[in-house]
């Protein structure tokens, strides 16, 4: 099998996915916690389905995100093919872009492949040292 490309890596982080739509937040200081235990995409590389268990926590501040728009933003990387990482890393940036939360936090939970389990977790705002990339 080829080695790993530049456009493997890059695979799925500039597609266009389906709007998060929002809604007014009522009430200050306190934390949402949304599970997603069905999360699928496909590897980039050889085209094989990956599941997984996507947690997203956030504080909102003005706005929440709407459930429906977010299950069919999620339902999107089904046939999307994207590395877990990238996949975490971008669903971050997308939230956070569209309910500009106080905090958030993303975390996939990968079953296993190949008797290994992986597990991405990415935060905003971002460690220090650590910047967002730019989809320029």
């Amino acid at each position: 099998m080829p080695d790993y490309t530049d456009a493997h890596a890059r695979a799925g982080i500039r597609t266009k996915l389906p709007k998060l739509d929002t809604w007014p937040n009522q009430f200050p200081g306190y934390e949402i916690t949304i599970r997603v235990p069905e999360y699928t995409s496909v590897c980039p590389k050889t085209g094989l389905p990956d599941y997984g268990a996507v947690t997203i926590q956030y504080e909102p501040k003005k706005l929440c995100i709407e459930l429906k728009a977010l299950k069919l933003y999620l339902l999107a990387y089904r046939n999307l093919g994207i590395f877990y990482e990238n996949a975490v890393n971008r669903m971050l940036e997308d939230i956070v872009a569209a309910v500009r939360p106080a905090w958030c936090r993303v975390t996939g939970e990968f079953t296993p492949r190949g008797g290994l389990t992986t597990t991405v977790e990415a935060r905003w705002p971002r460690r220090s040292g650590n910047t967002a990339r730019s989809r320029g």
